[in-house]
């Protein structure tokens, strides 16, 4: 170890924050430790921490899986009444579509903000704070008469499916590895649940007491959940305050707003009308303004870096594709189902019926929970989305051959509620294997909202092929214009499934046991196996610096047990502050890179009341010898431009003939050696890698 750099470790030591004395891996003090990573069998203390969250799971779960369900009811709530809204309230129909189009809205611009909110605050906090606006917006629309007062209603009830991915990474925080698979399964088809019964249920409390008690209904719900919440659910130790990303949540929620209304209106404006080109102008100026600013955010809303990692990426783009298929047989079914049985098409069924026909779709979601669970903990969450898709997709081409009655549509309904709920139950297991622990809520949220563009996608669609296909001097689609929407569902389902094959492939958790390790404890993650809790978890913050005392911006923190499994990452912000989760405190294997530096290790004592100190020793460089006839130049000007011609450093060689140019961003430059006393110089095209890192040059013999 440097001298100064015994320093710096010495002055941090001393600082207030205390951080623990470092021990490079090569030290002979390091010892093998036991798999669990903390020196054998677990104190009896630890197992009665993990048998009381055994007991209290099931309460957890259940308390959760109806919040779900209840923020769900919110998007579908409204749509039995719509038909009737504009006599009701003495409106058009247009402006009463608001009534759900503003919903929409406000749940993708909150969702992003309020999870990464709860991942910096608390989940508990976000989740009350959810409850709270759907009960004020409930109470407001129950005692309103006036079309503005209902949109503002509405808008408040926006605020809750954020609950859905921050309910999700609560699960994760709080309850025992065994049953976090078949929690996260349920929580997840609450989407499909909610949209499912809220058809019948908003229906019936119609026909019988009038559209006030509908928001009295959820009024008495929220109420009811706010209870159950405070009583059941506790607040997660798993918090990551920082800075709050305000730029980054105006844009995109600018952004968001945008695309969605001219999504969701498109169809009423005109695809080429002036409000629907201006929204999705607004939309692509405020993304190409949010992405660069996220790039460079020391602390983004959204890690634009992960959500770019192909695992999180490819998930993403399946969500895409699952929430428009799940909307679509949401969307299509009810239509076919209510539309007059002269049309040849439709089976004349009243609302409440037709949501009574849908509702053994919500009820197969439920039972497919458990189901979904096994077949990720045996198969991995990869071969879940992919089946899940698959038999989706032939949901919907069922649909198309047997739609002759009733009793066939039941199948095709029920087939794709099938797949639909095995997909959505991997979706957010894809999502936090590949993710910071300290970031589950925020990136769930992303993949909510990425869902909620399927879902906009898919309604915008089937107005515009509906309303193409509908009958000559009618209102009523043909039979033509319904397959065509099934047979676009089916191809984006298979298309989900096969962009689901490219996500990389993991070991299951049931796999990667290891005879010596205790199986009441299973593993969460696949191949960089993460160790799941027993106990509290602990949040371990540090800093990581460079050797000349500069912060080591967005450098990668991984930690991993003694026995070599990966129990969190994280990226360091612009200042180098970094945090990571663990089950215990204790001795881990810390492995930290930046871009230009050679990778640190050490194996270290890791403990929540310190802040650990990384620091970077060797930065990484373009070196190499000019030489002529076996002989090395001295004082060489050695220069370095990119492609594009703009110079990336300068230099001189040392009496040795060696030069040494701080490392670029890895790509093609070009590389030039000038002699000056004989004006000989030579370029050459380089291709500078992680591999290759040295170019010599032999300058020529100058002229006579």
């Amino acid at each position: 170890m440097s001298g100064r750099k015994r320093e710096r470790i010495q002055a941090a030591r001393s600082s207030p924050t205390k951080p623990r004395t470092r021990r490079s891996c090569s030290s002979s003090r390091r010892r093998s430790a036991p798999l669990d990573g903390r020196g054998g069998r677990r104190p009896a203390a630890e197992l009665a921490v993990h048998e009381e969250r055994s007991s209290r799971s099931g309460a957890i779960v259940l308390v959760l899986a109806l919040c779900g369900t209840a923020v769900s009811l919110m998007q579908t709530v409204v749509v039995p009444l719509l038909p009737d809204f504009p006599r009701l309230l003495g409106t058009s129909p247009d402006n009463a579509s608001w009534l759900v189009t503003v919903t929409l809205l406000t749940s993708a611009v909150t969702t992003p903000i309020m999870s990464r909110l709860a991942d910096m605050h608390g989940k508990r906090r976000m989740i009350l704070v959810s409850l709270g606006a759907l009960l004020c917006g409930s109470l407001l629309g129950a005692s309103s008469d006036s079309l503005a007062l209902l949109i503002l209603a509405r808008l408040l009830q926006g605020f809750a499916p954020a609950l859905i991915p921050i309910g999700i990474s609560t699960m994760r925080d709080e309850l025992p590895p065994d049953k976090i698979g078949g929690a996260v399964a349920l929580m997840s088809a609450t989407l499909g649940i909610g949209g499912a019964v809220g058809l019948p249920l908003s229906g019936v409390i119609y026909a019988a007491f009038g559209w006030h008690a509908v928001f009295w209904a959820s009024v008495v719900m929220s109420v009811g959940m706010l209870v159950l919440v405070l009583a059941v659910v506790p607040e997660s130790g798993v918090t990551t305050p920082g800075r709050f990303d305000w730029w980054g949540a105006i844009l995109i929620s600018t952004a968001l707003t945008s695309l969605l209304l001219g999504i969701s209106k498109g169809g009423a404006w005109g695809w080429t009308s002036q409000w629907t080109l201006l929204s999705f102008t607004v939309a692509a100026l405020a993304f190409a303004l949010w992405a660069p600013w996220e790039l460079r955010a020391g602390e983004p809303l959204v890690d634009l870096r992960t959500s770019a990692r192909r695992p999180v990426l490819l998930t993403n783009i399946a969500s895409l594709l699952a929430g428009f298929i799940m909307f679509n047989y949401l969307l299509v079914a009810t239509q076919q189902l209510q539309l007059p049985v002269e049309t040849g098409v439709g089976s004349g069924l009243g609302v409440t019926e037709a949501g009574l026909v849908m509702l053994p779709g919500g009820v197969l979601m439920v039972l497919m929970a458990p189901v979904s669970a096994s077949v990720t903990r045996r198969f991995g969450a990869r071969i879940t989305l992919t089946a899940g898709l698959s038999v989706a997709g032939v949901g919907y081409v069922v649909r198309v051959l047997l739609d002759g009655s009733v009793a066939e549509l039941v199948i095709g309904i029920s087939i794709v509620s099938v797949g639909v709920a095995m997909s959505f139950a991997s979706m957010p297991v894809l999502i936090m294997q590949s993710v910071p622990i300290g970031e589950t809520a925020a990136a769930n949220g992303l993949n909510t909202v990425v869902r909620s563009i399927g879902t906009s996608s898919c309604s915008a669609t089937v107005a515009a092929v509906l309303t193409a296909g509908a009958i000559t001097g009618g209102t009523h689609p043909t039979e033509t214009a319904l397959h065509a929407m099934s047979w676009l569902a089916a191809a984006a389902a298979f298309m989900g499934a096969a962009v689901g094959l490219l996500i990389p492939a993991r070991t299951p958790p049931g796999a990667a046991r290891t005879a010596g390790r205790d199986e009441r404890l299973p593993v969460t993650r696949g191949d960089d196996v993460r160790r799941a809790q027993v106990g509290t978890e602990v949040v371990v913050r540090g800093r990581a610096e460079c050797a000349d005392g500069r912060p080591a911006r967005l450098a990668i923190v991984s930690v991993h047990s003694a026995g070599g499994q990966q129990v969190d990452w994280a990226r360091a912000d612009n200042v180098g502050r970094w945090s990571v989760v663990l089950p215990a405190e204790g001795e881990h294997l810390v492995v930290c890179s930046a871009e230009g530096w050679a990778p640190q290790a050490e194996l270290l004592e890791l403990s929540s009341d310190t802040t650990t100190l990384l620091q970077l020793d060797e930065q990484l460089m373009v070196a190499g010898d000019v030489s002529r006839s076996g002989r090395p130049i001295e004082d060489a000007l050695v220069v370095l431009t990119d492609a594009a011609g703009e110079s990336m450093g300068a230099t001189r060689t040392n009496a040795a003939g060696h030069y040494e140019l701080r490392l670029p961003p890895l790509g093609r430059y070009v590389l030039t050696a000038l002699d000056p006393p004989t004006r000989t110089a030579q370029s050459r095209d380089v291709v500078i890698s992680a591999q290759r890192r040295c170019f010599d040059f032999v300058l020529s013999e100058p002229p006579e």
